[in-house]
């Protein structure tokens, strides 16, 4: 079964547990009404608009029908660019929407089952009819919610991995594809997508999907980075070394004793206990993909005038584009949060990552670890002063 219905139990239409176990990484699930009666946060004029300002991530999508050829424009655009793609065949996307609009930051809290360092960003497209970004696959999971008019989903019924793309466009478009269900999916549907599974959406009428799209990162880009942050611990002097060279017979050979060299150059790899890597993936996982730089404004107040204000009623409240996470580090905890840690208590680094305001009672109750903290990411633009409404 890859189709539920959802109540006002559970908007999968089945408990979390199950759609973990069944569902998740494994198979697709069509939820018919997992949000009846949804509507839009922000209108497609309004998401055209931002579209058109610097800083969010923007792309329109072209199909030529006649041609069977596709383009890909990046933003930002200008107001009249809009008018003259027409009514047919054009889809425009913007990432990371739920950085950018606190109401549809809010869509993110019924997949609070799932950890929320996995979770990538809010990506919301609006395509006129026939609009679309054509036969794909990804690597990582999403939840395709349907929010305003109609969009039909085909999609493969096994994942499929290696593949081939078209060489006519710079999208990586399939160049075979053979669509196993199909579905006519109305507002307040859910459809989500394990990694792998290739899937083609083609709006029916003008229409608005938000895609809950989850980080995953591969291997070799996990690998990469361990080894540069593993690098810049070790000293200059550490190379390759052999001081028990003898004469070779080949001296263009490079023999079983120099490769036992390499290892032995290469044994901190090994060497790595836990607490490093707990520390690494931390760090690696709250920059991975960042939406944009969190720095201080220009005229921020320091931070005895910052503590003032909020003595008056005045809170931080926390910059969207910086990511949290936490670990257990023995009795302590990590904070990770945009790349760097800070060393506290569980409980705080819990409610730090909870809580996106901080006012007075909540700072006073912090200790003097995670005080300085938030003194430290006040400093980097993490938290910035404001007024609590």
């Amino acid at each position: 079964m890859i189709e539920s219905t959802g109540n006002a139990q559970h908007f999968l239409g089945m408990p979390v547990e199950r759609f973990l176990t069944e569902y998740w990484q494994k198979k697709p699930l069509l939820i018919h009404q997992a949000f009846p009666g949804f509507s839009p946060p922000l209108s497609p004029e309004d998401l055209a608009g931002l579209a058109c300002e610097n800083g969010p991530l923007a792309r329109v999508v072209t199909y030529q029908r006649k041609k069977d050829t596709w383009s890909l424009r990046t933003g930002p655009f200008a107001e009249s660019d809009f008018p003259k793609l027409g009514h047919h065949d054009w889809t425009l996307l913007v990432q990371d929407m739920d950085k950018w609009d606190a109401d549809v930051a809010e869509l993110l809290a019924p997949f609070s089952f799932l950890p929320r360092w996995r979770v990538d960003d809010v990506m919301i497209s609006f395509a006129v009819e026939g609009g679309s970004v054509g036969p794909h696959i990804d690597h990582y999971d999403v939840f395709l919610v349907q929010a305003m008019g109609h969009r039909k989903w085909q999609i493969e019924a096994e994942a499929r991995h290696e593949t081939a793309f078209r060489p006519d466009s710079e999208l990586k478009l399939l160049q075979e594809f053979k669509a196993d269900h199909s579905w006519d999916l109305a507002p307040g549907d859910v459809l989500y997508l394990p990694p792998g599974y290739a899937h083609h959406g083609v709006a029916l009428d003008p229409c608005m999907t938000f895609s809950v799209g989850m980080r995953a990162p591969s291997s070799a880009e996990m690998l990469i980075d361990f080894a540069e942050d593993l690098a810049q611990k070790l000293p200059e002097y550490q190379r390759y070394a052999d001081p028990d060279l003898s004469v070779p017979d080949d001296p263009y050979e490079i023999d079983d004793q120099a490769f036992a060299r390499v290892d032995a150059a290469l044994a901190v790899w090994q060497q790595t206990d836990a607490v490093e890597r707990r520390r690494w993936f931390g760090q690696f996982i709250t920059r991975y993909r960042a939406a944009g730089d969190v720095q201080a404004g220009p005229n921020q107040a320091p931070w005895p005038r910052a503590l003032q204000a909020m003595v008056s009623g005045q809170s931080l409240f926390r910059h969207p584009f910086a990511r949290f996470a936490w670990c257990r580090e023995g009795k302590h905890a990590l904070l990770h949060v945009t790349g760097e840690s800070h060393r506290m208590e569980p409980s705080e680094a819990a409610q730090l990552c909870r809580q996106t305001r901080l006012d007075m009672a909540d700072f006073t109750g912090l200790g003097k670890a995670a005080q300085h903290a938030v003194e430290v990411l006040y400093a980097q633009g993490v938290y910035q002063l404001a007024e609590s409404e």
